[in-house]
């Protein structure tokens, strides 16, 4: 059970963003977003949309760096990829 994180390359808002991913539960997610203090708005369906000011603290508390395309892959081949029109709302 690990925590990944991309770098904050996507922009949104004024900033730019990272994801943070598990490859294995929502539940490890959910409590590793919790421990970084991440508001549950932030959660978008299969995914943490972290502020760049929030990367290297991820980092710290455990979360693994990785690229946007290996993210994605962890969240297919542990079941936990939801396409953006099956999110809940």
């Amino acid at each position: 059970m690990t925590l990944y994180i991309d770098p904050p390359t996507w922009p949104g808002h004024g900033r730019m963003w990272s994801h943070l991913v598990s490859d294995s539960s929502f539940d490890e997610l959910h409590a590793f977003a919790a421990r970084l203090g991440a508001p549950p708005r932030a959660f978008d369906g299969d995914h943490y949309d972290l502020p760049a000011e929030r990367h290297a603290e991820a980092l710290a508390l455990g979360a693994v760096p990785t690229d946007s395309r290996h993210l994605v892959r962890l969240l297919h081949e542990s079941g936990l990829r939801r396409r953006k029109a099956d999110r809940p709302a």
